[in-house]
């Protein structure tokens, strides 16, 4: 069953300010996962393979590229490391991009949060407010985005529209 997600994604410059902050406010702090998501051509929403030493997911989504606050409707199908699974898909459907990152997780109730390093693209932060029971609904996980964009004084100028999938398979794309 799909669950909600509402998310931000901007550039982050100053990354020990908003480790800082989320220490400040009792985020709990899971780990850093070195993140290879994989991405299929698929014919609605995306799909991706994720693999790490924390998160393994077979993730599909839908979501529009737009900066500030968007939704997603997401599945997530737990993987197990080192399965065949990947082959399987990459048998079956052709590979769009591969997204090589290192990921510092943090969560604070049912929001949470990213520190990436993206391979070939750089820094940045996503807040996630997600809605997995379906007991908290769009607006409260849109305000509860647009509390931390303001905790961490994201300007509206680093809002990142798109994807890493497609930053790094368009350069040229607008990430705002």
């Amino acid at each position: 069953m799909p669950h909600l997600n509402v998310e931000i994604k901007a550039s982050c410059h100053q990354p020990d300010a908003i480790r800082k902050i989320l220490q400040e406010h009792h985020a709990r702090f899971v780990g850093t996962d070195h993140q290879i998501d994989t991405y299929f051509e698929v014919p609605k929403g995306r799909l991706k393979l994720r693999e790490g030493n924390i998160e393994n997911h077979l993730i599909h989504y839908q979501r529009d590229n737009q900066s500030g606050p968007k939704t997603s409707a997401v599945n997530l199908y737990p993987s197990t490391p080192g399965s065949s699974l990947k082959a399987t898909l990459s048998q079956a459907l052709e590979i769009m991009v591969v997204v090589d990152k290192q990921r510092e997780i943090y969560f604070i109730d049912n929001v949470k949060f990213h520190l990436d390093t993206v391979k070939g693209l750089g820094s940045f932060v996503e807040i996630e407010a997600i809605d997995a029971e379906g007991n908290i609904g769009k607006e409260m996980l849109f305000q509860q985005c647009s509390h931390y964009l303001k905790l961490f004084k994201i300007k509206e100028e680093d809002l990142i529209a798109a994807s890493y999938s497609d930053m790094l398979r368009n350069p040229d794309c607008p990430s705002t």
